[in-house]
């Protein structure tokens, strides 16, 4: 690789799922699922460069993650370079640099992926359309083209793919626990069983009025109750989050990370709780907003 050009250097966002329901299981695998995904400010850090050689570089300094084909940051690069026809001529060399928790239900490995993809777009003049980037986001998972839409919050439904605008939260602090496990997002789903109880969806309203206090309240998990069976440490965090004044908190996604919302005009104290849970948690608790 004897000519490099210019780099790039894109922040990834960590998400949360404000409500996460699972409707049915799908032919090829997937769930059909409905749910309110919201973008904070806690961060990986991906540089991008454009090579003028063939070829995929990746680093991953600090981190034990694969720096081969195996890792979906690659797999999103390889991916873009064959689609858009540059794989030939031209590659990318990638540094990965991780701040938000791996397997943690924090979306961190979609949003770098996502990341790749826009900024390759953008270091090769954009010769894939957003509506075609969207599609090979879908081609690498279910979150990743969450992170490709532009916007903060959305409502996703689908294998996550379907997705319209939804009111960003606001005026609040997030407050973020990983208890410092990993959880199988494919073991949750294996032991999450349907039932074909009825459920009152809440969804329609909390997008309309889009009030912090009406979100808060209405958290909910389909899948929170899987893994607080075989991780019961998750409850124990719930609850701490809720005696510091959270107005409410929830697993993200399959867990096992848990977020509390603490409102800027309600007397919670989300920093003296942060406080409180890195006595135990350290480095796995964050204190973040709404982008």
């Amino acid at each position: 690789m004897d000519e490099t050009g210019q780099v790039l250097t894109i922040q990834a966002p960590a998400k949360v799922n404000l409500t996460l329901q699972v409707l049915a299981k799908r032919a090829d695998g997937y769930h059909e699922l409905d749910s309110l995904m919201q973008k904070l400010d806690l961060f990986d850090t991906v540089h991008v460069q454009r090579l003028e050689s063939s070829g995929i570089t990746l680093r991953c300094p600090g981190s034990d993650l694969p720096e081969n084909e195996s890792n979906l940051v690659y797999k999103a690069a390889d991916l873009f370079l064959q689609t858009s026809g540059l794989d030939r001529d031209h590659g990318v060399s990638l540094v990965l640099e991780k701040q938000i928790p791996v397997a943690a239900g924090l979306g961190g490995g979609s949003s770098d992926a996502a990341a790749v993809l826009c900024a390759l777009n953008q270091l090769f003049d954009t010769p894939v359309s957003q509506e075609k980037l969207l599609e090979l986001a879908k081609e690498l998972g279910a979150d990743v083209p969450f992170f490709v839409f532009p916007e903060s919050a959305v409502r996703a439904r689908g294998i996550g793919d379907r997705m319209e605008a939804a009111l960003s939260l606001s005026h609040c602090s997030v407050l973020l626990v990983n208890p410092g496990f990993s959880v199988s997002t494919a073991w949750v789903f294996e032991k999450f069983r349907l039932t074909r109880a009825d459920k009152i969806s809440i969804l329609s309203s909390f997008r309309e009025n889009g009030a912090l206090s009406g979100a808060s309240s209405s958290l909910f998990n389909d899948l929170e109750t899987v893994t607080i069976g075989r991780y019961p440490e998750i409850a124990s965090i719930k609850e701490s989050m809720l005696e510091g004044g959270a107005t409410g908190a929830l697993m993200s996604g399959s867990g096992p990370t848990v977020f509390g919302v603490f409102p800027d005009d309600v007397n919670g104290d989300v920093q003296g709780c942060a406080d409180l849970l890195r006595g135990k948690y350290g480095d796995g608790v964050f204190v973040t907003r709404p982008l």
